[in-house]
C-alpha cells in the first residue's frame, strides 16, 4: 500500500502571543471572509504542494544545512493579494529573511522541486475571500524570528491544520 502524499511547505511559524495580537487587530477590522485561525498564522518561505512521504528525509536534510542570522521582522502594512487574501506584509524585508529564502529556493531547485516563478512576497495571511481592506493602518507588529520549519497541511472536519514536521533554529547575530 502506498502512503498518502503530504502537502508540504517551509515557513516561519508565528509565535502564539504575536498571533493572538494580530488576530485581535484583524478581528477589529471587520474584513469578512474566512479568518485564518491563530494557530495557522505563518509566513511561507516555499510551498512544495503534494509530495511523497519519501521526500521528507531529503527536505529535512536540506533544512538542517540552511544558515542565517535570527532577525526582527516588522509587519506594518496590509495588502490584498491573489483572490481576496488580506495579508500583513513588511515595508522592508530584512536581509537575513532574503538570505534564508535564497538558500532554501536554491537547495530546493537543486533537488528538482519546481517553485513558484513569482518573486517572493513575504506575507502573513489574515483572512481569505475578504471583501474590503481594513479601515486603518495596522500597528507595527514586531516579530523576533528565531527559527523556521517544515510543515504539512492537513484538511480536517474542523478546517485546515498545519503540523510541524521539523524545525530549525536561526543563529544568533554576531556583533
Amino acid at each position: 500500500m502506498t502512503e498518502k502524499p503530504l502537502r508540504l511547505f517551509f515557513a516561519l511559524p508565528c509565535p502564539t502571543a504575536l498571533a493572538t495580537s494580530i488576530c485581535d487587530w484583524r478581528d477589529s477590522q471587520d474584513l469578512g471572509g474566512r479568518p485564518v485561525a491563530p494557530a495557522n498564522l505563518h509566513l511561507t518561505l516555499a510551498f512544495l504542494g503534494s509530495q511523497p512521504v519519501a521526500k521528507l528525509d531529503g527536505l529535512r536534510q536540506l533544512g538542517s544545512h540552511l544558515r542565517t542570522d535570527a532577525f526582527m521582522l516588522r509587519l506594518d502594512q496590509v495588502q490584498t493579494i491573489g483572490h481576496g487574501f488580506a495579508c500583513l506584509i513588511p515595508s522592508q524585508v530584512p536581509p537575513p529573511l532574503s538570505q534564508l529564502v535564497e538558500q532554501l529556493h536554491a537547495g530546493l531547485s537543486a533537488h528538482g522541486f519546481a517553485l513558484d516563478s513569482r518573486p517572493f512576497l513575504p506575507h502573513v495571511t489574515l483572512s481569505r475571500e475578504v471583501q474590503k481592506r481594513p479601515n486603518t493602518h495596522p500597528p507595527a507588529f514586531k516579530w523576533q524570528v528565531e527559527g523556521f520549519g517544515l510543515f504539512a497541511s492537513e484538511s480536517t472536519e474542523n478546517g485546515v491544520h498545519y503540523q510541524a514536521l521539523q524545525d530549525w533554529p536561526l543563529t544568533a547575530p554576531s556583533g
